[in-house]
């Protein structure tokens, strides 16, 4: 027998060939469904502005700390006009009388004028700036909700009320 052959012989004698216990493979048919499962049941979270239902190229991003949106999506979808100033980074927002301007990773915007802190940056997420729902309600004056059980987000512009639905008690 060569050299080599001896070795692999050796080596095959010391491997255990044991197949898993039905305890482990019970464990990991378990752990797979669960994962399934919530995969499956996963998905991102429905935003309505006004009662319709928004759907942008890239959707809501939800953490356990809020919601966080695309902001041209939102912002035109209430009437307002962005624009983006390459060189110097800026996206500004404007509706009616009200300016918001702000830059990707700064907690620090200015809304007319003023200086506004920001509780969490805004962010990208494929070319898309992402910002808190408490953005929006400052920046373009309106009423938002983020229901997680139901993984919902509304947007609303005070006072409008969809036709047909009911209005909720504070």
């Amino acid at each position: 027998m060569s050299i080599p052959t001896l070795l692999v012989k050796r080596h095959m004698e010391n491997l255990s060939l044991r197949s898993p216990s039905r305890r482990t493979v019970g464990a990991t048919v378990v752990v797979s469904a669960l994962a399934a499962a919530l995969t499956s049941l996963s998905h991102p979270a429905s935003l309505r502005i006004d009662g319709h239902r928004t759907v942008s190229d890239v959707p809501p991003v939800t953490t356990a700390k809020g919601a966080y949106v695309p902001l041209r999506a939102v912002a035109e979808s209430l009437g307002a006009e962005t624009n983006y100033d390459a060189k110097s980074g800026t996206i500004e927002l404007t509706r009616a009388d009200d300016t918001l301007r702000i830059h990707v990773g700064d907690r620090i915007a200015t809304l007319n004028g003023k200086k506004l802190t920001l509780k969490t940056a805004p962010f990208a997420v494929r070319g898309r700036t992402m910002v808190s729902l408490n953005v929006i309600a400052r920046a373009l004056k309106t009423n938002v909700r983020y229901d997680v059980s139901r993984a919902k987000i509304d947007v609303m512009t005070p006072g409008l009320v969809e036709a047909g639905a009911q209005e909720e008690a504070p």
